[in-house]
């Protein structure tokens, strides 16, 4: 099925219309169980591990990136979005891009795992604590928690659920729906928790820099793809769209642009301030390097 739309980016600053807005949050919230349940459950654990744990005023930003990233989290799996995801290629994007660019970074970076093991007895705790650390040590999650690998994984996983048959076939199973959700957040999830632990050494911030642009760049690619394609890539949506004022393609074109514009900039501007905070430890260094020999030639008779 081919359609031809003159201006794909005209199509993503008209968007849906007011009245389709307005319909939009007249469609019911999510809750099924299999969502709304572990959501319950991580943020209970969470809630009960952070007041055990106190240092309220030391772990704060932690809380609320916590927070922050579980409350979008929620968002983009049991708001209308996610109804409307079976409907519009689009909605299905956004919801993908809220998992991927905003809850996985947010919860990553409140390292959530020490704070909901607090919400167990001490003797769980110790437990559970030395069973989670043998399995950080294990080879194989030390093979996956690399950042080159996270960031294959994390590609692989975006471009091959879009391929044509993998993307339809969520729309018909729930199974499938599911797995690509849990893949698409827990591999961002170890993306983002391997490129904050490259951020911690002067050489490290340069490799994460190049992540966060390699990134960047076939996030770019394939939201482009969408977006200026002629071919409709996903037949399933050509009789769902029309309810909401979109062909079939400008639903797609639309999906496009939410890929390619919003990642873009986002990774862009993580990857400038890595960049900066590189230049700015490599100059660090390089002042006590200089200072050192310094105090090390008065020291000399």
């Amino acid at each position: 099925m081919v359609q031809h739309v003159s201006n794909p980016l005209a199509v993503a600053a008209v968007g849906i219309t007011p009245s389709s807005a307005q319909s939009l949050w007249s469609e019911p919230w999510s809750f099924e169980p299999t969502i709304a349940f572990p959501l319950v459950v991580l943020l209970l654990m969470y809630l009960v591990g952070a007041y055990r744990r106190g240092s309220g005023r030391m772990l704060r930003w932690r809380h609320v990136s916590f927070l922050s990233g579980w409350l979008t989290l929620t968002f983009a799996l049991v708001s209308p979005i996610h109804e409307l995801g079976e409907q519009l290629f689009s909605a299905h994007m956004l919801q993908h891009e809220i998992m991927i660019l905003v809850s996985a970074p947010l919860i990553s970076a409140s390292h959530p795992a020490t704070t909901c093991l607090w919400a167990f007895s001490p003797r769980h705790r110790s437990n559970m604590g030395g069973w989670v650390h043998s399995v950080e040590e294990m080879p194989w999650i030390r093979f996956l928690t690399r950042p080159l690998v996270a960031w294959l994984l994390e590609a692989v996983a975006l471009w091959a659920w879009h391929i044509p048959a993998l993307y339809q076939a969520t729309l018909s199973s729930d199974w499938i729906h599911a797995a690509q959700h849990l893949s698409f957040f827990l591999t961002a999830v170890l993306y983002w928790s391997a490129l904050y632990g490259v951020g911690r050494s002067v050489l490290s911030y340069g490799a994460a820099t190049l992540y966060t642009f390699g990134t960047a760049v076939h996030c770019t690619a394939l939201g482009a793809l969408l977006t200026f394609s002629t071919i409709l890539w996903y037949p399933v949506y050509a009789t769902t769209t029309g309810r909401w004022g979109l062909m079939p393609l400008e639903d797609q074109q639309l999906g496009g642009v939410i890929m390619w514009v919003p990642s873009g900039v986002v990774f862009i501007v993580i990857g400038l301030a890595l960049f900066a905070r590189w230049l700015a430890e490599s100059d660090r260094r390089m002042k006590l390097g200089a200072l050192a020999a310094l105090q090390a030639q008065e020291k000399r008779p």
